[in-house]
């Protein structure tokens, strides 16, 4: 995006937050999330539809020889029988399914609920299908309303939209909300008085992105349950480059892997020229979910994105409720909970999945990365964020594990991460990068270069910066560097290895180390720069600086005695 969308965008997120800021004195962040996020779907739907209503009249009213859709006027006795054929027509369902929007019946409309929200309760709003009068019961009652029709009329958002009534919100808080989002044009926005080409489905998917991590933040730990921090996402997608086939997550959380994989790929369908609405159509989204609410938030982020999602009928336990048990896909890509404890059921002893070793019953760790293996196609590569424990623990048939996932040629990457990334944990993080084909890489038009028994070492612990007190962040630099020197391994396009950040090793050098995966252990300590001055000199010259110091402290410390002492404090 240029400079001007970047600050309608930063203006738009730090005036809609600061309403929705105000539920804060009625409502903690795990509730009032649904309500805001709730809203900011019904104003997707609604601005979508209106859209493709608005495109749908042009084509009504303009003769071509190739509009299949024109009205023409002189088939109609009068203005009034046209201008009421052309709203019937705007009517048709049809018309909006085959162009991927969302029917919105009239009682869920943004216009419906702006104008019927500020009425008195118990004021009539329409009449029912039996002719009886339907009144107002509540906002939070009018704003569900809208959700149930919705979910009526759409098969697949059946089961996804969060109602708020149980929330008990005030009516005036909710119409202030209301009212904001109002406001606001989220289809063909103006900025300083200048027309921006972002479309309304670009606009909302960013509110909903940034309402996540905002959200996130002030429920602390809780909040990473459901959001991976936006810039590790976006370096594992840089780094697995998912352009086309099956991806998968079994432990998706609001979906933000999918999210970025559909960035990416429009990314680059740009670069290539290609019509990134083509190119979507190559990859489909397998996800799953145990946490109800959290299942419904990556539904719903998925629909406000037009991605055809599959993630299973229900929320589940990924290890024991599989949703997707015959799925070999293309691309795994996951952040499952860090050394999950309560995870094991005798049911699970004897699973398929333990290919490698059954893992551990109180950590998780690789049960999740064997789950991920278990569902990688022949060609498919996977990431997996877990504890920087995983890298070198013993303990309980972990370095077994390890130690045959290494033999087996199946890991190709490990990249150590800096801490202080996360929301919801301290834990120092690590990444995993594994694949079935480390010969040639044929799931790629390009060919990457035989890779078998090589395994590439990132040290990215010294980069990032912190964004506030408390979290470090990437930048796009951090995330070019890593994924770059990966791709360069990978392809043998000029990779070197870099002291202190980066080391390709053999099979034989992880013997030595006894299977540790730690990148510390391998890419060594960063040169230092030779500032010319001998060893021996540059000692002496540092110790008399440091003597020169220590008396100046001494002399500092007597005159501040002398001073306090004068006052007549005691010292």
């Amino acid at each position: 995006m240029n400079n001007i969308e970047q600050q309608f965008l930063k203006s738009l997120d730090d005036k809609l937050w600061k309403a929705a800021c105000k539920l804060q004195s009625s409502l903690d962040a795990a509730n009032y999330k649904h309500i805001v996020l709730g809203l900011i779907f019904l104003k997707y739907v609604s601005d979508a539809f209106e859209e493709r209503q608005g495109a749908l009249l042009e084509l009504f009213q303009t003769d071509s020889d190739d509009n299949i859709y024109y009205l023409p006027r002189e088939d109609y006795d009068s203005e009034a029988d046209y201008q009421h054929a052309l709203q019937d027509e705007l009517e048709v369902l049809d018309y909006y399914r085959e162009a991927n929007v969302f029917w919105v019946p009239r009682a869920a409309r943004w216009a419906t609920l702006k104008e019927k929200a500020v009425l008195p309760i118990g004021s009539v709003l329409w009449q029912d299908e039996a002719g009886n009068d339907v009144k107002l019961r509540s906002v939070s009652w009018l704003v569900d309303n809208a959700l149930e029709e919705i979910e009526k009329s759409n098969a697949k958002l059946k089961g996804i939209l969060n109602r708020i009534s149980q929330y008990q919100l005030d009516n005036d808080k909710l119409i202030g909300l209301i009212n904001t989002f109002s406001d606001t044009s989220f289809t063909k926005p103006l900025y300083d008085g200048e027309r921006l080409s972002l479309h309304s489905k670009d606009v909302l998917g960013h509110v909903y992105e940034y309402f996540l991590g905002q959200f996130a933040l002030a429920e602390g730990k809780q909040g990473g349950q459901y959001y991976t921090p936006k810039s590790i996402v976006t370096l594992i997608v840089e780094m697995l480059e998912p352009y086309s086939g099956r991806v998968y997550d079994p432990a998706m959380g609001s979906g933000g892997f999918f999210v970025s994989s559909d960035k990416f790929i429009e990314g680059h369908a740009k670069e290539q020229h290609y019509d990134p609405a083509e190119q979507k159509k190559h990859i489909s989204v397998y996800g799953q979910e145990s946490n109800p609410t959290t299942w419904k938030l990556a539904a719903m982020n998925m629909a406000i994105r037009g991605i055809d999602f599959n993630f299973g009928k229900k929320n589940a336990d990924t290890f024991l409720d599989d949703q997707h048990p015959d799925l070999r896909a293309d691309f795994v890509m996951a952040n499952p909970p860090f050394n999950m404890k309560d995870w094991w059921s005798e049911s699970l002893a004897e699973d398929a999945r333990w290919q490698y070793g059954t893992p551990p019953k109180g950590n998780a760790n690789f049960a999740w990365l064997q789950h991920m293996l278990h569902h990688l196609a022949p060609t498919g590569s996977m990431a997996l964020l877990l504890a920087n424990g995983s890298m070198s623990s013993n303990t309980n048939n972990e370095g077994e594990i390890r130690r045959r996932l290494v033999e087996e040629d199946l890991v190709e990457c490990m990249v150590a991460l800096p801490g202080q990334l996360f929301t919801n944990t301290q834990i120092p993080a690590c990444i995993w990068f594994l694949t079935r084909d480390k010969a040639n890489g044929l799931v790629r038009k390009e060919k990457k270069r035989d890779r078998r028994q090589e395994f590439l070492f990132i040290d990215a612990r010294n980069l990032g910066y912190m964004r506030d007190r408390v979290l470090r962040d990437f930048t796009s630099e951090d995330i070019a560097k890593i994924s770059d020197t990966f791709h360069a391994w990978q392809r043998g396009e000029a990779y070197e290895d870099l002291a202190g950040f980066c080391k390709s090793a053999s099979l034989a050098e992880i013997e030595k180390h006894d299977f540790v995966l730690t990148p510390g252990r391998y890419v060594g300590a960063q040169e230092q720069e030779d500032d010319g001055e001998p060893f021996v000199d540059k000692m002496v010259r540092l110790t008399s600086q440091l003597k020169e110091q220590f008396a100046e402290s001494d002399r500092l410390e007597a005159e501040i005695k002398r001073n306090l002492g004068g006052l007549g404090y005691e010292v």
